[in-house]
C-alpha cells in the first residue's frame, strides 16, 4: 500500500539528504530547470496569438495608441524586428475601433508643428526656409491622405528663390506620389482635385507645374495641357470613354424593353486625334466701304483779253461795248458771252473687305461610329404548350434599330453603321453558389487550442519522463535509509542483524536459515511482505542473493 503524500515527501527529502553534496546540488538544479521549463510551456500555451494592429503607424501615433490600449485594458506588445504595435488576435477589431474613435492614426507626417520647435540663435535663413518648406509638404500630405482610396502620400516642392528681374524668375513646381489602397484607383476628377489643391496651397505655383504619380510609377496628371497626341495611352483611354458613353446610351434605351440579359451591345469609335492649325486671309472685292473722299473744284469766268501778246490782242473795245459798260445787266450778259475755264478734281479712298481667320481644330473628333447589337429571342409557348424561345419579328427588329440610331446620333454622311441582329443566347445553367465554409484549422481559436494542447502534452511528458523518476528514486533512497532493522534469532535486539538493503542483498550477507521464529518471526514476516509491496526490486535482489548462496 502506497503511503500518503506527507510520507512520500518525507521519504523524498530523506533520500535527497542521503545523496552526496554534488548530487544534491545537481538534483535541485535539475528539478528547478524542469519546473521553470514546465511553467514556460504552460505560459506559452495559455498566451493568445498577437497580430499587428495597424501597419505603418508613425511613432507619435504609436505612443498615443498605447495610451488608448492601456485605458481600455487591452494587452499589447512591440515587435522587436519591425517595431509594429501588436495586440491579441481576438481583440484586433475592438482595438482598431477604439483607435478610430480617438481619431488615430492622425497623419503620416509632420506639419506646421515643426515651426513650434525652438531654434537656436545661430539658425540661418536657409534652415528656416527648409523647415517652412518641410512643414508645408507635411500639411499637403495630410490633406491628400484624407481622400478616399489614398493610403499614404508624399509631396515634394521645388520653390526656387525669386529674382527681382522678371526674365530671370523660375517657376515653382510640385510632385505628388500617392500610395493607393489595394484595388483602388483615382479617376480624373480626383486627380484634378489633387493638382488644384496643391497648386492653390503654394504661392506662385501653376496647375501645369504639378505632377501626380501613383506607387506603380504611372503618371496620373495631364498637367493641364490635354494634348492627346503626346500620349498614346491617353488616346486609348479617351476612345474607350467615348465608346462606353455610346454603349451606355444604347443600353439605357433598350433596357426597359429587353432587360439586362436580353441584349449585348458593342460600339467601335474611330476618333481622329490629328491636330490641324491654319491661318487664312480672305479679300472680298464686292464688299467695298468708302473710307475717305476729297473733292476740289475751280471755275474761271470773264477772263478779259487773252491771246498772244502783241498788236492783235491789244485792241480797244467796240463802241457798243463801251456805251453799255455802265449798265450792270448788260455787263453780266457780256461777261457770260466771254470765254472762261472750270477745273474739277475728286479723290476717293475705298477699304476692301478682308477676313483673317486662325483655325485650330481640336483633336478627338469623331470620324466614324460602328454599333453592333445582338438581341436575344423572346420567351414563348410552342404548339405543344411547352415553354420555348421564339425569334423576334421584323417589325420589332426595325423598331430596335431605329432606337439605336437615334440613341447614338446616326450620321450617314459620316459613314456610321448600325447592325442589329436577333439570335438565341446560350442558356446559362442555374448554378447554386456554394460558399465553402472556412476550414476549421484556419480558425484562430483552433490555433489557440492546439497550442494549449501541445503545452499540456509537453508538461505531462516532463512530469512522466523526468520529474516522476527523479522523485521516485529519491523516495526509494529515503525509504531504504529509514527502514527499521529485522531481529534475528539468537542475537540481542540491539545487535540483531537487519534486513539487508540493496547493497547487502547484492553481497549475499543473509541466508534463509537466519530468519527468526515464533511471534517475532510473524512480525518480521509482515514487515517483509510490506517491503515486498513497497520495493519489489529490493526483494528480488535479496532472493537472488539467497539463490547464489544455495548454489555455493
Amino acid at each position: 500500500m502506497a503511503g500518503t503524500l506527507p510520507q512520500t515527501l518525507t521519504k523524498q527529502f530523506a533520500g535527497l539528504s542521503e545523496l552526496p553534496a554534488h548530487r544534491q546540488f545537481g538534483m535541485i538544479v535539475g528539478l528547478a530547470v524542469v519546473a521553470a521549463l514546465a511553467a514556460s510551456v504552460l505560459l506559452w500555451g495559455m498566451r493568445p496569438g498577437y497580430q499587428v494592429l495597424l501597419p505603418g503607424m508613425a511613432e507619435r501615433d504609436v505612443a498615443q495608441a498605447i495610451t488608448v490600449l492601456d485605458r481600455q485594458n487591452i494587452s499589447w506588445r512591440m515587435n522587436n524586428a519591425s517595431g509594429a504595435l501588436m495586440v491579441p488576435a481576438n481583440r484586433v477589431a475592438e482595438a482598431r475601433l477604439q483607435l478610430a474613435t480617438e481619431g488615430l492614426p492622425r497623419s503620416d507626417g509632420l506639419g506646421f508643428e515643426l515651426l513650434d520647435k525652438e531654434t537656436g540663435l545661430g539658425t540661418s535663413r536657409m534652415v528656416e526656409t527648409a523647415r517652412y518648406q518641410r512643414a508645408l509638404e507635411g500639411e499637403l500630405v495630410r490633406s491628400v491622405v484624407t481622400l478616399q482610396g489614398v493610403d499614404s502620400a508624399r509631396v515634394h516642392l521645388a520653390l526656387p528663390r525669386q529674382s527681382v528681374f522678371l526674365r530671370d524668375r523660375a517657376k515653382a513646381s510640385a510632385s505628388v506620389l500617392v500610395n493607393l489602397h489595394p484595388g483602388r484607383q483615382l479617376d480624373e476628377q480626383q486627380v484634378a482635385g489633387i493638382v488644384h489643391l496643391v497648386a492653390s496651397s503654394v504661392p506662385e505655383l501653376e496647375v501645369e507645374q504639378v505632377t501626380v504619380v501613383d506607387q506603380r510609377g504611372r503618371l496620373l496628371s495631364q498637367n493641364g495641357r490635354g494634348e492627346f497626341g503626346a500620349a498614346p495611352a491617353r488616346q486609348l483611354d479617351y476612345t474607350r470613354k467615348v465608346e462606353d458613353a455610346f454603349r451606355q446610351r444604347v443600353e439605357d434605351i433598350l433596357m426597359p424593353l429587353l432587360g439586362d440579359a436580353g441584349m449585348r451591345v458593342q460600339v467601335t469609335a474611330d476618333v481622329d486625334f490629328t491636330q490641324i492649325e491654319s491661318t487664312r486671309e480672305i479679300f472680298d472685292p464686292d464688299a467695298r466701304v468708302l473710307r475717305s473722299e476729297q473733292t476740289s473744284e475751280e471755275e474761271t469766268r470773264g477772263g478779259g483779253f487773252g491771246g498772244i501778246p502783241g498788236a492783235l490782242s491789244n485792241q480797244p473795245p467796240a463802241a457798243a461795248g463801251v456805251a453799255a459798260r455802265g449798265d450792270g445787266v448788260l455787263r453780266d450778259e457780256i461777261e457770260s458771252e466771254m470765254p472762261g475755264s472750270r477745273n474739277l478734281r475728286s479723290t476717293r479712298n475705298f477699304e476692301v473687305d478682308r477676313t483673317i481667320s486662325h483655325i485650330r481644330e481640336a483633336p478627338g473628333s469623331l470620324r466614324r461610329l460602328s454599333v453592333a447589337v445582338v438581341v436575344d429571342h423572346r420567351p414563348g409557348v410552342d404548339e405543344d404548350g411547352s415553354r420555348t424561345r421564339l425569334p423576334r419579328t421584323a417589325e420589332e427588329m426595325t423598331h430596335f434599330e431605329s432606337l439605336v440610331r437615334e440613341a447614338v446620333g446616326f450620321d450617314a454622311d459620316r459613314g456610321d453603321r448600325v447592325n442589329v441582329v436577333n439570335a438565341s443566347f446560350r442558356e446559362i445553367e442555374d448554378v447554386e453558389e456554394v460558399f465553402e465554409p472556412r476550414p476549421l484549422w484556419q480558425e484562430p481559436w483552433v490555433h489557440d487550442l492546439v497550442r494549449q494542447v501541445m503545452a499540456a502534452v509537453a508538461v505531462l511528458l516532463l512530469i512522466l519522463l523526468v520529474l516522476r523518476p527523479a522523485l521516485k528514486s529519491l523516495a526509494q533512497t529515503g525509504q531504504a535509509a529509514a527502514r527499521p532493522p529485522l531481529a534475528i534469532a539468537g542475537d540481542e535486539p540491539s545487535t540483531a542483524g537487519a534486513l539487508p538493503n540493496a547493497a547487502q542483498a547484492a553481497s549475499g550477507a543473509m541466508a534463509p536459515q537466519m530468519l527468526p521464529s515464533g511471534r517475532d518471526a510473524e512480525q518480521e514476516l509482515a514487515r517483509a511482505r510490506q517491503l515486498a509491496t513497497e520495493d519489489p526490486r529490493l526483494v528480488a535482489q535479496v532472493v537472488r542473493s539467497w539463490m547464489v548462496t544455495d548454489e555455493k
